[in-house]
């Protein structure tokens, strides 16, 4: 996969990235909102890669793609994982990047490009309901709230935001 916008570039992952994957896995924010994306060692990074880069060929994923600044700069993901109702999208731009546009610039065109790709009319966006930033990207998405109370959020209950975003085919 290869999506360019203005600004970004959404490809697929190789291991000379496990640096800055990991370097951006350690934002006060992913340890508080996705502590199971947090990747302290960047071995551990690595490993992460090569097991995404081992899904991009599979029928139901997760389908994790690094988002690049144009200049080559790993700024964060975007993803689509196999719920059991549907996929979910997700993402996450590195603190030092954030308030500049990259999540929605990077996740609208990632949804104009899978959803077609994998024939679905229909994608989740799920955050915790303290992850504002999170609530604002989905909902300049295109995403309507369909949920916000607790549910099950990374194996613990949590206060939950659902979003479902649909588009025609």
């Amino acid at each position: 996969m290869r999506i360019e916008t203005e600004r970004v570039i959404i490809t697929e992952f190789d291991l000379t990235m496990a640096e800055s994957v990991h370097r951006n896995s350690l934002d006060e924010d992913t340890r508080q909102f996705v502590p199971d994306e947090v990747f302290e060692t960047i071995e551990d990074a690595k490993e992460t890669i090569e097991f995404l880069m081992s899904m991009y060929e599979s029928a139901e994923g997760p389908f994790v793609y690094p988002v690049l600044l144009k200049n080559g700069t790993n700024v964060g993901y975007v993803q689509l994982v196999s719920l059991a109702e549907g996929f979910e999208v997700g993402y996450h731009i590195g603190k030092e990047y954030t308030k500049n546009g990259y999540a929605t610039e990077a996740l609208t065109a990632f949804l104009n490009e899978i959803m077609p790709q994998k024939n679905l009319n229909q994608v989740y966006g799920i955050c915790v309901s303290e992850n504002i930033a999170s609530k604002k990207v989905l909902e300049k998405c295109g995403f309507e709230k369909e949920y916000e109370g607790i549910g099950e959020y990374q194996g613990e209950s949590r206060q939950i935001a659902k979003y479902v975003l649909k588009k025609g085919l």
